[in-house]
């Protein structure tokens, strides 16, 4: 399975989503949402244009996971963004 590692390349090159997503002339949602899930499908389009921002190949940003580490990972952000919208104000 196909797994974005933007997130990671953005922090190691200290880029934020939003300075991100005008480098990639891309909406800031469509970054936020890859940021939060990086098994989300994307055209080849959005992929070119965030590595062009991020100065790398787009090999660098794309990586192949077994599907079993994939879906605990899924799960596990899951839970996550789910305890995020539960917490009181």
């Amino acid at each position: 399975m196909l797994r974005l590692r933007v997130k990671e390349v953005a922090l190691a090159k200290r880029m934020s989503m939003h300075r991100l997503s005008l480098q990639a002339q891309l909406s800031y949602h469509v970054i936020r949402e890859i940021f939060v899930d990086p098994y989300k499908p994307v055209s080849s389009d959005t992929i070119n244009r965030i590595a062009e921002a991020l100065g790398v190949p787009v090999t660098e940003i794309i990586e192949d996971v077994p599907r079993e580490q994939a879906e605990k990972e899924r799960q596990r952000l899951k839970r996550k963004s789910s305890e995020y919208e539960t917490e009181p104000d």
